[in-house]
């Protein structure tokens, strides 16, 4: 009895060493346990106004970002124009590019201008050359046209006294006797030539004549297209100078400029389109006016070879010869 109760005594110590050895082992480990536990706690106390700190940068930033676009959108006020319709950006255009179209403008007041003045030119002198061109080609000899064209004006007009002119020229330097003298018969050597020349300078003259103004709308056509486009460039050059000095990209600063621009090169094109399409439109009228003009001219002479084949000319009285 005695050796099993020494047994388990002996087992009992064992089992209580054995069950004390662990903690002991583990007893260095949690004795800094207050100081492990203080160092978080005395972190927490130490990170908590870490959190502020991030609230509080952002909000700052976010605050600088709003004044930021405040002092921008203030500079864009400042500097855009508040009318942006054409009358708006011409008001508010550069001084060069405001001179280009104001020049246009000049330019296409120029073609319309033209244009009236010369249709109603081209439309008369038109209708008075056909008038006179049925007359010549009812008359049968030069007295007769003559008649018809007393105190008419116009080239046919003119063809008519140059060649009644003519032969009266060649009658008195070859019969000799004064112009005013009555009829008789004209020498035919070289007549009709002489004529033939006096009625090509008058057809030439009635050419020149019919065809003033017509230049400025080649002129303008040719070079309204430039003019807008010197527009275009001045603006667009101002355009890159203001995003240089404004240090922004934004397109609210650069559009006004190309806007500008872009007006000037339309106005250019206003001014250069229609003056295209009416000096085209005034070639072709110019040109059926002059083939016109010839056909009065060959009248004319048709007439003089006419009297000369029946054996003379008539001559007319100075009186008689319109002006």
């Amino acid at each position: 009895m005695r050796h099993t109760a020494f047994r388990h005594l002996t087992a009992a110590i064992l089992l209580a060493m054995t069950a004390t050895a662990p903690a002991m082992a583990q007893s260095p480990v949690t004795d800094p346990g207050p100081a492990t536990t203080s160092a978080p706690a005395t972190e927490g106390v130490q990170a908590a106004p870490q959190p502020v700190a991030g609230e509080a940068l952002p909000a700052a930033e976010e605050a600088a970002t709003e004044e930021t676009a405040i002092e921008e959108d203030a500079a864009m006020a400042a500097t855009l124009p508040h009318d942006l319709s054409p009358i708006g950006m011409f008001m508010a255009a550069d001084i060069v590019v405001k001179a280009v179209m104001t020049g246009l403008a000049l330019a296409s007041i120029a073609t319309w201008t033209v244009w009236l003045v010369k249709s109603l030119e081209l439309a008369a002198a038109r209708r008075r050359v056909r008038r006179d061109l049925a007359m010549l080609d009812e008359a049968r000899s030069l007295a007769e046209a003559v008649t018809g064209m007393d105190g008419q004006r116009g080239p046919a007009a003119a063809l008519v006294r140059a060649a009644v002119a003519e032969t009266r020229i060649t009658r008195e330097v070859t019969a000799g006797r004064p112009p005013a003298s009555g009829a008789g018969p004209a020498s035919g050597a070289g007549l009709e030539s002489r004529v033939a020349s006096r009625l090509a300078r008058i057809e030439a003259r009635a050419g020149r004549m019919i065809a003033r103004g017509t230049g400025i709308l080649a002129t303008i056509g040719s070079t309204a297209p430039f003019v807008g486009l010197f527009g275009t460039v001045w603006g667009i050059m101002n355009s890159f100078i203001g995003i240089s000095e404004s240090q922004t990209t934004n397109l609210a600063v650069v559009a006004p400029g190309i806007a500008e621009a872009l007006l000037a090169t339309a106005i250019g094109l206003v001014a250069a389109i229609p003056a295209v399409i009416i000096y085209n439109i005034f070639a072709r009228a110019i040109t059926g006016y002059r083939a016109e003009l010839a056909d009065a001219s060959a009248a004319v002479a048709r007439l003089v070879s006419r009297d000369l084949d029946r054996g003379g000319i008539a001559v007319v009285p100075a009186q008689t010869i319109g002006g």
